[in-house]
């Protein structure tokens, strides 16, 4: 057997064999000797693998999880008050006081504004004289109708003349109730010299003054009420979306977000989210022929003011829910005119484009409806280290910002490593 010799022991014995003269056999051993000398000499193999193999390129992935996945669609909106009241004069006179302040929360039936009531005052005083001046007429023609019952019994009267006094007694008793409905009337005008608040909300600014004349000739606009809470957003969305959502619930490709109204959030100018959720009350029966859109309404509790009449604001609406789908960070989709499309990662490392069919977007994440099956290993991170087909270690992914994985006690030191290696 031959062994590997050091390079002092391969000198030494060339050196011996040249002294002797002994070339034959000599030059056979020694030929034997520096082969067995070059094969210690030989590079050990690489850490990466035999004859030095760099290793294999980690790269991000995550394993598809299959799940119901809500299906939100973000659609521009606008917020309106869920009530508006205009507050206007309905007696003409001069505007005397403003009872409230502007800007501040009213309530229904509450004082606003008090108009000069003198002159229905005194409109009031005269329809209820004009009722004692009735029921005085009427006292009396009752009376004569009484006296000519017995009268008219002897025939000591004739006919007419009893007809004639009962006739009067009627007569009395409609000036009596014309009398009456003008003094009803006249308290009309009256409690109108009062100007209330119809609804409860909160009053804007006063739109006229102490000392103007107000509803002379029409209903003088003075102030508008508005019921912020809660408030109403309306939003539109393309009638060919609405036409496709309806056929893929009624083909049970989706299912309804649940036995209440849609659920629904709304994102604020500056980018945060309302904390508090709404709910999708109607959608419009038509169509607009201009734009092609649908109007739809939801309903947002407002308990703080938060949200202003007129805001526009982004509106995320939970119309539906896909069943057995996926969620994928965005930078794991390639989206594209032919088609979108994720990169699978194989048990034995090999990485390989997938066609899906991409539902919307949830969270930041695209909704998967079709091309991927559970367990699959969906390359996030890491595009960049492909070479060609060479293979990939899978390694789980991690968002920015998220806390970084456990390290395993044998992992935790190199001493720990070399010590669990041994």
């Amino acid at each position: 057997m031959l062994h590997t010799c050091a390079p002092t022991a391969c000198s030494s014995l060339f050196r011996f064999s040249m002294h002797k003269r002994i070339w034959a056999p000599t030059a056979l051993g020694l030929s034997l000797l520096l082969s067995a000398c070059g094969q210690g000499n030989a590079p050990a193999a690489g850490p990466g693998g035999p004859g030095g193999m760099p290793p294999p390129a980690e790269v991000g992935v995550v394993t598809v999880k299959l799940a119901d996945v809500g299906l939100v669609t973000e659609l521009p909106g606008r917020l309106e008050a869920s009530r508006v009241a205009q507050v206007r004069a309905r007696a003409a006179g001069i505007l005397q006081k403003r009872l409230f302040t502007e800007g501040s929360q009213v309530r229904a039936g509450q004082a606003l504004f008090q108009i000069d009531a003198s002159p229905y005052q005194a409109t009031l005083a005269s329809a209820l004289a004009s009722v004692a001046k009735a029921e005085a007429n009427q006292m009396q023609a009752r009376a004569q109708a009484e006296r000519f019952k017995p009268l008219i019994e002897a025939k000591a009267i004739s006919q007419q003349e009893f007809v004639n006094a009962q006739a009067a007694q009627k007569l009395a008793e409609a000036d009596v109730a014309v009398a009456r409905a003008a003094v009803q009337t006249a308290r009309i005008n009256l409690g109108y010299a009062t100007i209330t608040a119809p609804i409860s909300g909160r009053i804007g600014r006063a739109l006229v003054t102490e000392g103007a004349l107000v509803g002379q000739g029409e209903a003088t606009p003075m102030a508008v009420i508005q019921q912020t809470d809660p408030m109403y957003v309306n939003f539109t969305q393309s009638a060919s979306e609405v036409m496709q959502l309806r056929r893929q619930l009624e083909s049970g490709q989706l299912k309804r977000a649940g036995s209440q109204a849609a659920s629904v959030r709304l994102v604020l100018e500056d980018g945060s989210e309302y904390a508090k959720p709404g709910k999708l009350l109607f959608s419009d029966v038509t169509v607009d022929s201009t734009s092609g859109q649908i109007t739809l309404r939801a309903e947002v509790p407002n308990p703080v003011g938060t949200l202003l009449p007129g805001l526009f604001v982004r509106v995320r609406v939970e119309q539906a829910q896909a069943s057995s789908a996926i969620t994928l960070p965005q930078q794991a989709v390639t989206r594209a005119p032919q088609g979108d499309s994720v990169m699978v990662v194989s048990n034995d490392g090999k990485v390989a484009p997938r066609p899906v069919k991409v539902g919307g977007q949830q969270g930041g994440q695209w909704v998967i409806l079709d091309g991927l099956q559970s367990g699959d290993q969906v390359m996030v991170d890491g595009f960049q280290k492909l070479r060609g087909g060479a293979p990939v270690k899978a390694v789980p992914w991690q968002a920015p910002g998220s806390a970084p994985a456990k390290a395993t006690p044998a992992a935790s030191s190199p001493a720990a490593a070399a010590s669990a290696a041994r």
